[in-house]
């Protein structure tokens, strides 16, 4: 599932537990009213400022809009001089 996947679900099932319409929930958040529904179908991804007014309207901590999402930093390895054997 992807991070736009997790977004829309949570913020789907936050949504409908507090009670609201995706209109109701637009207006609270001062967002168009278009926005909340193509979040929640995970055709795009919020920027940090929409997910804490989505949390504020909702009445809720902005870890529940992130919650089962994750990350795990790639590694990274440096060079090192290595002993080539030479030929006589």
């Amino acid at each position: 599932m992807s991070v736009a996947d997790q977004f829309g679900s949570n913020l789907r099932y936050c949504r409908r537990r507090a009670g609201l319409s995706q209109e109701e929930l637009a207006v609270r958040a001062s967002l168009h009213r278009t926005a909340v529904g193509q979040l929640e179908r995970a055709e795009r991804v919020p920027r940090i400022d929409t997910v804490v007014k989505l949390a504020g309207s909702l009445g809720i901590a902005h870890a529940e809009l992130l919650d089962g999402m994750g990350w795990q930093p790639g590694e990274t390895r440096l060079g090192a001089f290595t002993k080539e054997e030479v030929s006589p």
